[in-house]
């Protein structure tokens, strides 16, 4: 079942157009600063804003069509919305909170049950509490469990976290990154955080000035430099595919394995065999002809795919780590125009990319199932 939206609605005198087509399995990522639109999008996908043109289809069935007067009312268009505040009903309990889920479902609709859901987002504990019981992620958990128990055709989730601390949202992350694999529905998550995007997303799309700038897998966009300037405060590098192969524990390190070659990276909270995602900041690899022997423990082997002019004296080198050419497997490097002459640094070229272990930390590790996509 593909959710497919194709709208332009006016707010003021902002007008945001867009295509966002949502596949019946992952996560597609609506990303961009704030103002780009994404939450227009999703509010004219769900039926809360009326778009003055477009379409919006549900596995081909017209919810919205704004040339044959289409437009079901949000009840009836079957799309579980999470918002930031969850807006739970604050004088009944979890539970009865999760029971009005239920009870909105139609009759014969499959999705899972509350138990599922229950054991799913980790809630049994609060099920006989109040809402202003509730911390921020428990709150935020309970609207996404309201949300499924309706049986949804798609789920929506409108930047959930974004009202979250820090460690909530980590907390948060981990329960949204196991719904794709339990459930075979849609999902678009619109957000501005390129950490979430990192552990959630399959697919995305980036939105700038009332646009689509760009849409695909997010491995590749997230390591498209061109594309850093419209994301924000996420600084330009690559994001790497790899599988845990070994965790180090006397050292606090694990070691990943990356298009076939191995590194070492601050301890992954990962078992063995786990798939996960690793950014590198372009400035911190460095480039060289040969493996030398250094602190940085981590060099890679791999092919000059091109060199790009930045802004003086900088340029960025892209390298090929495997014969595959394949996104999650290609890095980048921010050098000086001086090093590029000085190493002649041509596409095509054999070079070492080289960087610490410490140069992949913190938020920039992120555990993921490609497998779900």
């Amino acid at each position: 079942m593909t959710l497919a939206i194709d709208v332009t609605v006016q707010r003021g005198a902002t007008s945001v157009s867009a295509r966002v087509d949502v596949p019946a399995r992952g996560v597609t990522a609506l990303v961009g600063r704030s103002g780009a639109g994404k939450s227009s999008v999703l509010l004219a996908a769900c039926g809360l804003l009326r778009p003055s043109r477009g379409t919006v289809t549900l596995d081909g069935t017209p919810l919205f069509d704004a040339q044959r007067g289409i437009d079901q009312p949000p009840h009836a268009r079957r799309l579980g919305v999470v918002f930031q505040d969850g807006r739970l009903f604050p004088q009944c309990s979890v539970r009865a909170n999760l029971l009005y889920g239920e009870r909105r479902a139609p009759a014969g609709a499959t999705g899972p049950q509350l138990d599922e859901v229950v054991e799913l987002l980790g809630i049994a504990a609060l099920l006989d509490r109040r809402p202003h019981q509730l911390s921020g992620g428990e709150r935020q958990r309970v609207a996404i469990g309201r949300a499924l128990l309706a049986r949804p055709r798609a789920l929506l989730m409108d930047e959930p976290l974004a009202s979250l601390d820090a460690p909530r949202r980590h907390e948060l992350l981990g329960y949204l990154a196991a719904l794709p694999s339990r459930l075979n529905l849609p999902i678009l998550y619109v957000t501005h955080q390129m950490d979430e995007v990192m552990r959630l997303a399959d697919r995305l799309v980036l939105m700038a000035d009332g646009a689509v700038a760009a849409a695909g897998p997010a491995l590749e966009l997230m390591s498209d430099l061109t594309l850093g300037p419209l994301v924000g405060r996420f600084e330009a590098g690559s994001v790497l595919a790899g599988t845990v192969v070994e965790q180090l524990a006397a050292w606090q390190l694990s070691a990943v394995e990356v298009a076939g070659q191995r590194i070492t990276v601050p301890a992954l909270a990962a078992p063995v065999g786990a798939t996960v995602r690793l950014r590198v900041r372009a400035r911190d690899v460095a480039l060289q002809r040969e493996v030398l022997a250094t602190s940085a423990s981590n060099q890679l082997q791999g092919r000059v795919l091109r060199v790009l002019p930045r802004e003086a004296p900088y340029a960025a080198v892209e390298l090929a780590l495997s014969n595959s050419d394949r996104a999650g497997a290609r890095l980048w490097a921010l050098v000086t125009q001086r090093s590029v002459d000085t190493l002649q640094i041509r596409p095509g070229d054999a070079m070492v990319a080289s960087f610490k272990a410490v140069a992949v930390e913190g938020r920039a590790a992120a555990v993921h199932d490609e497998e779900k996509a």
